[in-house]
C-alpha cells in the first residue's frame, strides 16, 4: 500500500550512508579532493586546471563557453578567469565577432603550467583506473552514463 501522493510504496527508511547518491558523492569528493591536493603543488585549483585544459584544447573561448565546458556557473567562471589572469596564465581580449565578449587565451606560462598540471591530474585518474580491470572500467562508464541519463530524464512533467 502507498502512503504518499505519488502512488508508489513508501521506501524503507535508509540511513543516508546506504543511499546510492551518497556513494556517488563520496567517490566524487575523493577524486576532486585528491586532484585538489596534487594541483595545490602547482598553485592551481581544480576549476582553474579544468579551465586551462579547456583553453589548451580549444584555443580562445569566452567566459560563457568556458562555464558550460567546465560545468560551473558564469559567476564562478568570472572569478576563475580573473584569478588566472592575475597569475599571468591567461589573457583576455575583446572578441573580433562581438565587442561585448572577452575571449580568454593561454599565455606561454599558462601553456607550460597546464601540461604540468595535466600530468598530475592524469596520475590521479590513472590510480582510479588501475582499481578496475578493462571490463570493470567499461561497465563503470556504462553505469555512470546510465545514471546521468536517468537523472536528466524528467520523472514527471514540470509545471
Amino acid at each position: 500500500m502507498s502512503d504518499n501522493a505519488s502512488g508508489r510504496p513508501d521506501p524503507a527508511p535508509l540511513d543516508v550512508h546506504d543511499r546510492l547518491g551518497h556513494a556517488v558523492k563520496r567517490a566524487e569528493q575523493a577524486l576532486i579532493g585528491e586532484k585538489s591536493r596534487v594541483l595545490r603543488t602547482v598553485d592551481l585549483t581544480v576549476p582553474q586546471y579544468v579551465t586551462l585544459l579547456a583553453l589548451h584544447r580549444a584555443g580562445g573561448m569566452s567566459g560563457a563557453q568556458l562555464a558550460r565546458e567546465c560545468l560551473v556557473t558564469p559567476q564562478t567562471m568570472t572569478t576563475v578567469l580573473t584569478n588566472l589572469e592575475h597569475k599571468g596564465l591567461i589573457t583576455r581580449e575583446t572578441s573580433s565577432v562581438h565587442q561585448r565578449v572577452l575571449v580568454a587565451r593561454l599565455t606561454r606560462s599558462g601553456r607550460a603550467l597546464v601540461k604540468k598540471a595535466d600530468a598530475l591530474a592524469r596520475d590521479v585518474e590513472q590510480r582510479l583506473s588501475d582499481a578496475f580491470d578493462d571490463a570493470e572500467r567499461a561497465l563503470l562508464r556504462e553505469l555512470l552514463d546510465r545514471a546521468t541519463a536517468a537523472l536528466r530524464r524528467p520523472d514527471r512533467p514540470t509545471d
